[in-house]
């Protein structure tokens, strides 16, 4: 990212919009605005396979894991305004576990992207498939969009839910009801 021209750009917005970038407020509006993109989106300097690195462990589990209310944050791809919520994962282990803090790590890295709310959650799930070769992978992520929240419909109170399932947890009914049934429990104390 180059970080110099990205300041000019700001500071060239704040122009259009009707704004004086040189007023004292504004002055260091265009390097604060930069330095939080680069932040919001520091998901496409990383690489997910090397966020994994070698915390894959060999196991002989092949029981369900599942790390929920991970929050997310992440900006809409269509008016670049955050959206923000909480997402649940979980897997089938065949031989191999994840680091749990690993889990996290691969949520972040997606969501630090321009996204929408599907891929994001199918992004999460297809990248925990491919790193532990996991027997299924459920994923379900719940976000409150700012774009329909302070613009557009104006919707304060609205709540987007996506799921995808893999493997196991879309063939087997079983597998899948048990995964929904351990994310809705009220969160720990």
């Amino acid at each position: 990212m180059n970080k110099k021209r990205v300041e000019e750009l700001i500071r060239e917005l704040l122009v259009e919009i009707g704004e004086d970038p040189d007023r004292e407020g504004l002055l260091r509006t265009p390097h604060r605005v930069t330095e939080s993109f680069a932040f919001l989106t520091q998901g496409y300097r990383k690489n997910p396979k090397r966020i994994v690195n070698r915390a894959v462990f060999q196991s002989e589990v092949n029981n369900m894991i599942i790390a929920r209310d991970i929050e997310v944050y992440s900006l809409c791809e269509h008016h670049m305004l955050p959206f923000y919520g909480r997402c649940h994962i979980g897997y089938v282990a065949k031989r191999k576990v994840l680091g749990v803090s690993k889990l996290a790590r691969l949520a972040d890295v997606f969501a630090r992207r321009l996204q929408i709310q599907e891929r994001l959650t199918s992004q999460i799930a297809r990248e925990v498939m491919r790193s532990v070769d996991a027997d299924g992978v459920g994923v379900v992520m719940e976000c409150r969009h700012l774009c329909m929240m302070m613009r557009g419909v104006e919707k304060q109170n609205s709540v987007m839910t996506t799921s995808t399932v893999l493997g196991s947890f879309r063939e087997h009914l079983a597998t899948r009801e048990e995964f929904l049934k351990l994310i809705e429990r009220p969160a720990p104390i």
